[in-house]
């Protein structure tokens, strides 16, 4: 895999950081802006990474790599991974995936079309940890409840208070707490169970219209599942699911999901950690490596499934609360 970054921003770096402990997929450009042109030198000096490039079709054209990774705001993931699809490239999108169902699906049917492949970097399905939890799954008997949580006060909350507002609280930009944090738990949710029979949405909404945090409910055959999520405030994090005969925890962020600790009724607590590596990142990175070296195309399909589940449920989820984007 040849592999183009876009984007200088935090994660960005951290794909950067990840991909260094990641054999067989080579950087071969760092595409930004051109007002962001003197920070993607530095990436690249840091990182060894060749080339720099600020016209993102030109790039394009140019064919130097074939997978783009596309860490921008979340607003601008549909063009540049539809474009990058036109151009017969791979594409790795960050979560979340798009800002409507609707780009979600043309997204998904032109790289069926056009047997690309296509990925949400969503860090902890490509987990060791996350097999292992579907493993347990079974023994834990009839599930009754899932809880999970992800609060943590933002960096950029501050700023927000005083009117200046970040990409990561502008609808504009499709932001909020639903798209930034509680996505990670939806996918965790939504993988394991598939798609709910119903969903709704509570949220604290901001001056301007975005949701600083909220809380997702989602109905089951037989349980209930309850997602919470702040970016205003900050609590310990967690994922559980709750059988009759046991249950699982995952202690910390869902997107580290860094161990997990099962509990069945007559045995002794037992935690587990399977993730192999320092960086959260580079499991997915190693995982859509391994995927597209044998040409297992079903895997992406599973993925492309999961994402367009996830979609359909927060886009709804976000026009029960009100909230609107600029890509409505």
């Amino acid at each position: 895999m040849k592999l183009s970054i876009v984007g200088t921003g935090m994660i960005a770096r951290e794909a950067l950081v990840a991909l260094r402990d990641v054999q067989g997929i080579e950087v071969v450009c760092i595409c930004a802006r051109p007002q962001s042109r003197e920070k993607a030198e530095e990436l690249a000096r840091e990182f060894s990474v060749p080339q720099v490039m600020t016209d993102y079709e030109e790039m394009l054209h140019s064919h130097i790599g074939n997978f783009v990774y596309l860490g921008i705001v979340n607003s601008a993931h549909f063009d540049y991974a539809l474009k990058a699809i036109e151009l017969r490239w791979n594409v790795i999108v960050e979560k979340p995936f798009t800002s409507t169902l609707a780009e979600a699906e043309e997204l998904i049917a032109r790289a069926r079309a056009g047997h690309r492949y296509l990925f949400e970097a969503v860090t902890p399905l490509f987990s060791p940890n996350y097999a292992g939890m579907l493993a347990v799954l079974p023994h834990l008997g009839l599930i009754r409840a899932v809880q999970a949580n992800f609060s943590q006060y933002s960096s950029r909350y501050d700023r927000y208070l005083a009117r200046d507002v970040a990409p990561a609280f502008d609808p504009a930009c499709s932001g909020g707490a639903l798209y930034d944090l509680n996505v990670y738990n939806l996918e965790l949710i939504i993988s394991m169970f598939g798609r709910p029979q119903a969903s709704s949405y509570t949220a604290n909404i901001g001056f301007n219209g975005i949701d600083t945090s909220g809380v997702m409910t989602l109905r089951y055959d037989g349980f209930f599942a309850s997602l919470a999520a702040a970016k205003d405030s900050a609590s310990p994090s967690f994922f559980m699911v709750q059988g009759e005969e046991g249950y699982l925890r995952a202690e910390g962020t869902p997107n580290e999901l860094a161990s997990y600790t099962v509990y069945l009724r007559g045995a002794a607590p037992e935690t587990r950690a399977l993730n192999g590596r320092a960086h959260r990142m580079t499991h997915e990175f190693e995982a859509m490596r391994d995927i597209y070296a044998r040409d297992d195309y079903a895997r992406v399909e599973e993925g492309m499934r999961t994402t367009r589940e996830v979609m359909a449920v927060m886009e709804k989820a976000r026009h029960l609360a009100g909230i609107q984007f600029r890509a409505d």
